[in-house]
């Protein structure tokens, strides 16, 4: 073989080389944003409940009122959250007021009783559960990108085409959401 016909040989390697690792960098942004999409539903999802909670609670005149505000006020800045930061800054402010919520309506036996309260409770709690299994699924792809971004050659790669790093979805540590929904009424 010829010199020109390997350094060819090596050139079109190393192209379909550069070509893979685009590739995947172009896989892991699409999974990202496609479990970020689950995230964002299901946030959703808990803020479309808080209406019906908020009044199912109404009901009970001597529930306390800082504590419903609370909840309208953190599902509003949900809703208008745009961000990633914004969003789990809004969802750690509900995780926090939903706690609180259901740990005041231990006080209260006849509202622990109301069948939609214990539904919408059910609901929350399942909705949790979801929110957290989809946090988990984008934290471990945007941890597989990141190390991408740094691993060699994936890097200059990574550079030569502007992907940039992804935040982690993290919940506030002082909120404790795997147990705030599942009070055992």
């Amino acid at each position: 073989m010829s010199f020109g016909i390997i350094f060819l040989l090596i050139v079109v390697g190393i192209v379909i080389y550069a070509i893979v690792i685009y590739n995947r960098f172009i896989s892991l942004k699409t999974g990202m944003d496609a479990s970020w999409s689950d995230i964002d539903i299901q946030l959703k999802r808990r803020y479309d409940l808080i209406p019906a909670l908020v009044d199912t609670i109404k009901g009970y005149k001597e529930y306390e009122v800082d504590t419903l505000e609370k909840i309208v006020k953190a599902r509003q800045q949900g809703i208008d959250a745009h961000s990633m930061d914004e969003k789990a800054l809004a969802s750690n402010m509900m995780a926090g007021a939903l706690g609180r919520m259901f740990a005041l309506a231990e006080a209260y036996p006849d509202l622990k009783a109301d069948s939609t309260f214990i539904n919408l409770q059910n609901e929350l709690s399942n909705l949790e559960d979801a929110l957290q299994n989809a946090r988990r699924y984008y934290n471990a792809i945007v941890r597989d990108y990141r190390y991408r971004l740094e691993a060699f050659p994936d890097v200059m790669i990574a550079q030569k085409f502007g992907f940039v790093s992804r935040e982690y979805f993290e919940i506030d540590e002082g909120i404790d959401v795997d147990t705030m929904p599942k009070i055992d009424l």
